[in-house]
């Protein structure tokens, strides 16, 4: 499966820098004031697409470091918010709830016995 996708991946690359590489472009580059042509031209061009994909490589990776940061953060105050809703919304559930944990505590603390000691 990984092959698959690293093979897909080199082919979508070759594929990229030969649209690159072929097309036509208003950019020139001047080495001693003459302007680059032929295989030189072909090489700046690749080095360029490397090193764009290089950098669009590590800024996909800190976007993916900042996005879950965030999403954690949102995430939290989701659950925050929630959690006040629920008990601004629903204040005469909490004498039903009292009980309903404390049977909970009881019922986990018996089966926690049972398989300790067997």
């Amino acid at each position: 499966m990984a092959k698959n996708v690293a093979l897909a991946l080199v082919l979508v690359l070759v594929a990229l820098l030969a649209w690159v590489l072929y097309r036509g472009s208003d950019i020139t580059i001047v080495v001693n004031g003459e302007q680059l042509s032929g295989p030189m031209e072909l090489v700046a061009k690749g080095w360029a697409l490397l090193v764009a994909v290089v950098v669009l490589f590590c800024a996909a990776i800190l976007l993916i470091f900042v996005f879950a940061g965030i999403g954690v953060i949102l995430l939290g105050a989701l659950v925050f918010a929630g959690l006040v809703g629920v008990a601004a919304v629903f204040p005469f559930l909490l004498p039903l709830l009292i009980p309903l944990f404390l049977v909970w505590l009881f019922i986990a603390a018996v089966r926690g016995r049972k398989a300790g000691g067997g």
